[in-house]
């Protein structure tokens, strides 16, 4: 019996305010109006996503048949006053350089430490393994932030890898492969590889 279940991490397309390079956690920004490029992806059995528009806008784009449950927990890391600015904007100011030198000890004025958004982004992911391991699902697709990916990633990529490791881009996915005790157990996956999600950036 096959009881492989592959859980697919992708990033929402690129907004205005990427382009900008500017910090945008709950806050949200449009996406940019390039045509994207669409690999002919897979179909999944259930599909979750960030319920900032962004995400939401973007999975309507890959996957326009999927229904999504909505979870505010894959929301990216609140910036909090930061929003919206940039390094250029923000650089003389000592709290960001704090934060810049070492963020799991300092945090955003208003927004989120480091331990608050991990024990966020934890709670969600328990809640799509629980509903994953109800049913019998293979496949299923989660759409959120980059922030997101990335605490993910380095919880549960086959080697350890830290936060900041992983390079996470609009344009693709990762698809982690768990069979369901160890998914069942919070074990690292089997197997990661990255997917195309678009030919071209996504936006």
């Amino acid at each position: 019996m096959d009881d492989r279940v592959v859980i697919t991490l992708f990033r929402h397309g690129i907004t205005e305010a990427n382009v900008r390079r500017a910090y945008m956690g709950w806050t949200d920004s449009p996406l940019c109006p390039v045509e994207p490029v669409l690999m002919n992806l897979k179909e999944h059995d259930i599909y979750f996503s960030s319920d900032l528009p962004r995400c939401t806008a973007t999975l309507n784009l890959v996957f326009p048949q999927a229904h999504p449950y909505l979870l505010s927990e894959l929301r990216e890391m609140n910036f909090g006053d930061w929003e919206g600015k940039t390094y250029e904007e923000l650089k003389d100011e000592p709290r960001y350089q704090q934060w810049l030198t070492d963020p799991s000890m300092f945090s955003p004025p208003n927004g989120e430490s480091y331990q608050q958004f991990s024990e966020r982004v934890q709670a969600g992911w328990k809640k799509i393994v629980q509903m994953v391991l109800t049913q019998p699902f293979k496949r299923c697709a989660v759409m959120t932030h980059g922030g997101v990916i990335r605490y993910l990633l380095s919880e549960y990529a086959p080697e350890s890898q830290d936060f900041w490791s992983w390079q996470v881009l609009h344009s693709q996915g990762f698809e982690l492969a768990f069979n369901r005790n160890q998914l069942r157990r919070g074990e690292r996956c089997t197997l990661l590889q990255v997917v195309p999600l678009t030919e071209k950036k996504l936006g």
